[in-house]
């Protein structure tokens, strides 16, 4: 190594010589090309060693760590698609459990009314047969009225007619007898 420098020195004192002599920068001088290339071979290596490594695994890692970028963004891309394609599954069967309860609600609110139509149909009959009854209890309680009076206006009658007093249960029994015996249909007429 140490003739190797020592060589470069010699050559050195040589080549400002010739360059005095050329002028010229653009013409091919001898000396200046040999240095010349040696220094770049000199550097090349002193950078293959101690650079390039260096460099090269910044490459490396710049180019693994956008690779892995770029598989973390596929990764996250697909994760989001299926967490998307989920959410809208959750929201169509929301959509259709929605659909499912109204159905159900109206068929439930058709049971009810119809149940409540049956019931007051029910309740309106009851009611109707109810007084029907009571019609027909008051008809025959005013029909009953109308017999003891007209009993009672009958014995009053036949008692001033006859003017004899009679027994006023006796009247009585004698009457409802007499008013039995005419049909149901002339009594009530009067």
């Amino acid at each position: 190594m140490t003739n190797l420098i020592f060589a470069l020195l010699q050559t050195a004192q040589v080549a400002p010589e010739e360059s005095a002599n050329s002028g010229d920068l653009l013409s091919p001088n001898g000396g200046l090309m040999f240095w010349t290339l040696v220094t770049f071979i000199f550097l090349f290596i002193i950078l293959s060693r101690l650079v390039f490594p260096k460099i090269t695994a910044a490459v490396e890692a710049r180019e693994k760590a956008l690779e892995e970028a770029i598989e973390g963004a596929k990764r996250d891309r697909e994760a989001a698609a299926r967490a998307l394609a989920e959410q809208q599954q959750q929201i169509e069967a929301a959509r259709n459990e929605a659909q499912k309860i109204i159905v159900e609600g109206r068929q439930i609110g058709e049971k009810l009314r119809a149940q409540m139509m049956e019931e007051t149909h029910q309740q309106q009959q009851q009611m109707l047969e109810r007084a029907r009854r009571e019609i027909e209890q008051e008809k025959e309680r005013a029909i009953a009225d109308m017999r003891r009076e007209a009993v009672d206006l009958a014995i009053a009658g036949a008692s001033k007619v006859i003017e004899r007093n009679l027994d006023d249960q006796s009247n009585r029994q004698i009457v409802e007898s007499f008013l039995s015996s005419i049909p149901a249909a002339k009594t009530t007429r009067g």
